[in-house]
């Protein structure tokens, strides 16, 4: 498993819309075979950062960087952007999913 987060600061007055402009591209990513997640979260805290989740199956990383609409986003989403996102990307050997938390379960 590919597993994927990116940090987003949005300039002041897309933070309300950022979500919505670029709801091409979340859709277009969440059709992709091989996408096991792609969820955006906005921090309670500050209105104009958001994080992305990403996650896909083992090799499928490279497809979705040579998507159409990949290619697009790089050229879009700057504009929404008061810098360049910061990433942490991790592949993850043998996982194909999510596992249960084991500290604790609930009944």
């Amino acid at each position: 498993m590919i597993l994927i987060n990116v940090q987003f600061h949005v300039k002041p007055e897309y933070a309300e819309t950022f979500l919505d402009e670029i709801d091409w591209y979340t859709k277009a990513c969440q059709a992709e075979p091989g996408c096991i997640d792609f969820k955006w979260f906005r921090d309670p805290e500050d209105k104009q950062r958001f994080l992305l989740l990403e996650s896909y199956k083992d090799g499928t990383d490279v497809d979705h960087v040579n998507t159409e609409h990949f290619k697009r986003s790089c050229e879009e989403l700057p504009k929404y952007l008061v810098e360049t996102p910061d990433i942490i990307n991790t592949h993850i050997d043998g996982k194909t999913e999510w596992d249960k938390m084991s500290e604790f379960s609930v009944d």
